[in-house]
């Protein structure tokens, strides 16, 4: 038993019984005297439990009288040690995730109770934070004002009023969205909304959102995620809509080792060659984004089809060249 689970088993022991003998601890949680005196001082410095001794029945108690109605609680679940490690690593990787501090105002309490419930002072919360290390590149950031009027429009079924800034065209329009889910790709938020000026799914990037205000009192239209997932998720990256074509590469051995091991579509398909090769089959509906992580393994795969992008890939390896001089 870790010594999150004595906390509560005391708690729960003195919560039951009204007075607890300090033998009768000793035997319920198996532990020296030493280390139940700490947890009992613990208890009731660094989790405030109003625990006292009673020299009458010559056992430990809540100070406050009627308590069995007692407020005090500990904080958090029925945890073990480890689980409350592997929430706090979780909570670190969020807050990796959090571009533009996005969501560290709402983190951040979470995060002080599971460093209380580990004992945790502040010195060491910080220390044991940094053994934790998300490396970003490319980081897009998104306004947090806007990021917290999407997030509330997408949960509470709200169409949304946005300016969006067109990357192709710079062009600021206006567009009436009716939000169906946020998406989290390579650093960078995106909404997928149904946009009733086009009467159609479209994929909108955050940082692109100039302004949004929620309509309180218009209901979003509503997709099934079925519907969703078949407009928007069959191609290749973050490109949504067009027509779904499938892309043939051969990766050679010595890139093959890495890209087995990954995953650049939900329904590829991977076939190892007998000198080591790699055969991959996958779905895209734009070529802009598969030609450009194709050109990370330059010299190393071969695009085998469709002929569209094949002529995509060899044009932008001889301008590459070109630019050598």
């Amino acid at each position: 038993m870790d010594r999150t689970e004595r906390f509560y088993k005391i708690e729960m022991l003195i919560r039951s019984r009204g007075s607890v003998r300090f033998d009768t601890l000793l035997q319920e949680l198996e532990v020296s005297p030493a280390t139940l005196k700490r947890d009992l001082a613990y208890l009731r410095e660094r989790l405030g439990a109003p625990i006292e001794y009673d020299a009458f029945s010559r056992g430990y108690r809540f100070a406050q009288e009627g308590w069995r109605d007692t407020k005090h609680e500990l904080p958090g679940m029925w945890l073990s040690e480890h689980e409350l490690h592997a929430l706090l690593t979780l909570h670190q990787m969020l807050a990796g995730l959090d571009e533009g501090q996005l969501l560290a105002r709402h983190l951040q309490p979470m995060a002080e109770r599971l460093q209380a419930m580990l004992g945790l002072d502040e010195k060491e919360a910080k220390q044991l934070q940094r053994r934790v290390k998300l490396i970003s590149t490319a980081r897009r950031r998104a306004s947090t004002a806007h990021f917290e009027t999407v997030c509330s429009a997408v949960l509470l079924n709200q169409r949304l009023a946005v300016r969006y800034r067109k990357r192709a065209t710079g062009q600021l329009e206006e567009r009436d969205l009716s939000p169906q889910r946020l998406v989290h790709y390579r650093h960078a938020w995106y909404l997928d909304a149904w946009c009733h000026r086009s009467e159609g799914l479209r994929r909108f990037a955050l940082d692109a959102i100039e302004g949004a205000q929620a309509q309180a009192d218009a209901k979003a239209h509503r997709l099934p995620l079925k519907t969703l997932e078949a407009e928007l998720d069959r191609g290749y990256g973050i490109f949504a809509g067009g027509t779904e074509q499938w892309a043939e590469l051969r990766f050679e051995p010595e890139a093959a080792a890495w890209v087995a091991q990954e995953e650049w579509h939900p329904k590829q398909e991977a076939v190892r060659e007998p000198d080591g090769a790699l055969r991959l089959r996958l779905p895209y509906v734009d070529a802009t984004e598969l030609t450009m992580d194709l050109l990370r393994h330059a010299g190393q795969v071969t695009v085998l089809a469709p002929p569209a992008l094949q002529a995509q890939f060899a044009q932008r390896l001889r301008a590459a060249v070109a630019r050598l001089g």
